[in-house]
């Protein structure tokens, strides 16, 4: 098992580098889905929203199979980058941005759904084009459900555990996570190492909520 201080570090590494990835995405979707509302953008919404309510093992297994080189995405990469992506770092930080993203869209939709669209209207007249409107009007004006859906987000991906099993494996030195360590203690019977581990997992969730709540209103 890894030192406390590595998992620590590997854990916040993973979790940011997580919804840094998913953020772009989750920025487009939500502003699609709160501005120009459409068929197309329900459906897409509709599946982001699965990881928030499937087992993040069924999570995992997918994102698995998806990039294993024996499917489509999965043989791309090895072939044209000579990239395997599972078992690796690189699974862990896209298995929290995966599992993560529900939260961040909703959040950040919650914060576009805040600004009035009068207000959008009023800076296009005035002369601002529509990048313009929406990077000095739109997203000043839903900071605050931006702000809550990162750091939500952000604790999500922390504590992340099942899909990141499966997709990332637990291996100290490479992918283990705090989560992955606690569940490591468990079953070595380290019953101390555990209470440490769940001690700073819960302090590190409990620090990124309640700096969120303020925005979450």
């Amino acid at each position: 098992m890894d030192p406390v201080w590595v998992l620590v570090l590997r854990s916040t590494l993973v979790a940011v580098l997580g919804v840094a990835l998913v953020f772009p995405v989750a920025l487009w979707l939500a502003w699609k889905v709160a501005r120009r509302p459409s068929g197309l953008g329900t459906v897409l919404e509709t599946i982001a929203m699965l990881p928030l309510v499937l087992p993040p093992v069924v999570t995992g297994f997918v994102l698995l199979i998806a990039l294993s080189p024996l499917y489509l995405p999965g043989r791309l990469l090895e072939s044209a980058f000579g990239i395997r992506v599972p078992f690796t770092l690189a699974a862990a930080v896209l298995a929290a941005g995966v599992v993560s993203f529900p939260l961040l869209l909703k959040g950040i939709k919650t914060g576009f759904a805040s600004v009035h669209p009068r207000l959008e209207e009023v800076a296009a007249t005035l002369g601002c084009s529509r990048y313009q409107v929406f990077v000095r009007v739109t997203l000043p004006l839903a900071r605050h459900g931006l702000a809550a859906g990162l750091l939500l987000a952000l604790a999500r991906a922390v504590g992340e555990f099942g899909a990141t099993l499966v997709v990332a494996g637990n291996i100290p030195g490479r992918t283990q996570t705090l989560p992955l360590a606690i569940y490591r203690a468990t079953q070595l019977g380290d019953t101390h190492t555990g209470w440490l581990l769940i001690a700073i997992s819960a302090l590190l969730a409990l620090a990124l909520t309640l700096v969120a709540r303020p925005f979450d209103r």
